[in-house]
């Protein structure tokens, strides 16, 4: 969504005709009277017309980013700011894609959805809670994905790689999507880096690996909804460990990567996501030194690693001076995803 969208500004208030002065002769006050003579002082309220109930989608949208601002919550969760997740909210209540949402700006809101549009946004406010755990889904790429307090809201920045890097008019093609046939996502949580490879590389079959069990049941979800079973195919292990001796031409990971301060800074809403989801160690990268230092005994020869790091890529650089990292930069990100070649490993 654009920044500058409908959703801008406030509306101005309707034009109120001024009532004419009526002329009073004047007449003498007394000193002892001139205190009770004196006009009380209109009442603010009544000075002012009383706020309109919200009606359409515009309207809400409005109320829900102006509520979301004065509680300061923090958006680190798929939405970037309080018009953002607004809409978001405004959208599932309306059940609209997001990219409809805007389109829709003057539709009437249903008086149920409306309900439930304040409902989200008091819980939101009060609990700190990820909007997308209120309403149980969240989007990568305008895809819609089932997730809930067992796995970290998704939010990577590969599912952008996997399109612009994979296809077929980039200046920076780093593999033809119709040759990729194995590929791993290790560390998937809600599974949703597996299914957005499963669209982006036709010919694959995808195994999504992860070490906690409650996470594969939210995968194992959004795999059945996507329709996808005959090519995800779930895996529980610690990393590398649970998928044997298999190799692929393509692994991709979004582990944790978060360090020591982040972990002791982290805001309450990444507080009612799984702690494991994000500890990456002392620096951030312990995680990600498994996977780099065991990638290469899974990679097929001119296979790749796609990994996301975070604000780790100093760490990593010191931790490996002489790997040849190659940094893709997003829309939205600058040197927090890296690639290598297998034969580079």
């Amino acid at each position: 969504m654009a920044k500058k969208t409908a959703w801008a500004g406030r509306p101005k208030a309707a034009g109120r005709a001024s009532a004419k002065k009526k002329r009073v002769a004047k007449r003498p006050v007394a000193k002892t009277a001139k205190k009770s003579a004196t006009k009380k002082p209109v009442r603010k309220a009544a000075a002012k017309a009383a706020a309109p109930e919200p009606v359409t989608i515009l309207d809400y949208v409005r109320l829900a980013a102006t509520r979301l601002k004065r509680a300061h919550v923090a958006f680190a969760h798929g939405t970037t700011d309080p018009v953002a997740e607004a809409a978001f909210l405004v959208g599932e209540a309306m059940n609209l894609y997001p990219d409809e949402v805007e389109p829709r700006a003057a539709q009437r809101v249903p008086k149920a959805a409306g309900r439930r549009i304040l409902d989200w946004l008091d819980q939101r406010i009060a609990t700190r809670k990820p909007a997308a755990y209120l309403v149980n889904r969240m989007y990568m790429r305008g895809v819609p994905f089932y997730v809930d307090e067992r796995v970290i809201v998704p939010r990577s920045f590969i599912g952008e790689i996997l399109e612009s890097h994979f296809g077929d008019d980039d200046v920076l093609r780093l593999r033809d999507p119709t040759k990729i046939t194995r590929v791993l996502d290790l560390c998937t949580g809600s599974g949703c880096l597996a299914i957005l490879a499963a669209h982006a590389f036709p010919n694959a079959t995808v195994d999504a690996a992860d070490l906690s069990a409650n996470a594969l049941a939210v995968a194992a979800r959004n795999v059945r909804e996507h329709g996808l079973e005959d090519r995800i195919t779930l895996l529980q292990g610690n990393l590398l460990s649970a998928v044997g001796d298999r190799s692929y031409d393509l692994i991709i990971s979004n582990p944790p990567y978060v360090d020591a301060d982040g972990m002791a800074s982290l805001p309450r809403e990444c507080l009612a996501e799984p702690r494991m989801a994000f500890d990456g160690g002392a620096d951030g990268i312990d995680l990600v030194r498994q996977i780099i230092d065991g990638a290469r005994d899974h990679l097929r020869p001119g296979g790749g690693l796609l990994c996301e790091v975070g604000r780790c890529k100093s760490a990593l650089e010191r931790a490996y001076p002489r790997a040849d990292f190659l940094w893709l930069d997003t829309e939205e990100s600058e040197g927090e995803v890296f690639w290598i070649e297998a034969g580079a490993l």
